[in-house]
């Protein structure tokens, strides 16, 4: 584990190299951490207590040269300090031993499972992560857990990391540009997280479904009004139908109601002679 009895002056990170300038002898090295930190970009966007740093130095006690691990993670410490950004991981002034730490294999060999294990074994990290594509018999990706000081193979991929709230896993994918098998951060059910342009094709196809389904409402909107109009033009129609056989009805009750008045005249007419008769002493039943 990580002794704190160290000197009692001791450099800041801003005094100290970022890393120890070895190159890397393969992409992949860059790659690979690179693809991990920008999906947690994406899932911790809100949270301002982690880092994920890809080749920065470790540095535990001012005498010794740093750790540098391809990528590494430390929860509970500031996203940033400044704009400047972190130079280096100054253990004396971050107080938080990093909790994930990632070894990417390539073509050289660089004691991934041997010094390095035992290095971050006794720097207290909890979980180590070795990762080599190019290995046939056995596993790429081997997860060790600190359990009791000392590191124990996990079994499974994705490995599901409690301490973290993430599962660690490899499968075939593309990123870059690049169609192979890749390191993802995954959930606790085993499904992996979206990469950031697999997380852009699905909003943009997202938006694309809306836009179809925006434009279909519209479309059924538009027939509605449509069947509106028609149904308004037909109700118009009936109603000049129905004014029109009012309109008919109206003349036909006028006509009968002439045809009465003129048979009421008729009638007045006939009383008016047969009282005539009558007074003339004829009697207008027996003239037949």
């Amino acid at each position: 584990m990580l002794e704190y009895n160290l000197p009692r002056y001791l450099p800041s990170a801003e005094e100290l190299p970022d890393s120890d300038e070895t190159p890397v002898d393969n992409e992949l090295q860059e790659l690979i951490p690179g693809l991990l930190k920008a999906i947690l970009l994406i899932l911790w966007a809100e949270r301002m207590d982690w880092l994920f740093a890809i080749d920065m130095g470790i540095y535990y006690h001012p005498d010794k040269p740093p750790i540098v691990p391809d990528g590494f993670l430390s929860l509970g410490v500031e996203r940033f300090y400044d704009e400047e950004l972190r130079p280096s991981y100054v253990l004396w002034d971050e107080n938080v031993v990093p909790i994930f730490v990632l070894e990417v294999v390539s073509q050289n060999y660089r004691k991934e499972y041997t010094t390095k294990l035992d290095e971050y074994e006794a720097l207290g990290v909890l979980y180590y992560v070795i990762y080599s594509s190019r290995r046939r018999r056995k596993p790429h990706l081997e997860v060790h857990k600190l359990v009791n000081g000392k590191y124990e193979l996990q079994q499974g991929n994705p490995v599901w990391l409690p301490e973290i709230s993430l599962g660690i896993g490899c499968e075939r994918g593309n990123y870059c540009g690049v169609t192979r098998e890749w390191m993802y951060w995954y959930d606790e059910e085993g499904q992996r997280y979206l990469t950031p342009a697999e997380q852009i094709k699905q909003a943009t196809q997202r938006a694309q479904q809306e836009a179809q389904r925006a434009q279909q409402e519209v479309q059924r909107a538009q027939q509605e009004a449509q069947r509106a109009q028609q149904e308004a033009q037909r109700a118009q129609q009936e109603a000049q139908r129905a004014q029109q056989e009012a309109q008919r009805a109206q003349q036909e009750a006028q006509r009968a109601q002439q045809e009465a008045q003129r048979a009421q005249q008729a009638e007045e007419r006939v009383q008016q002679l047969t009282e005539q008769l009558r007074a003339l002493g004829i009697d207008p039943d027996n003239l037949g």
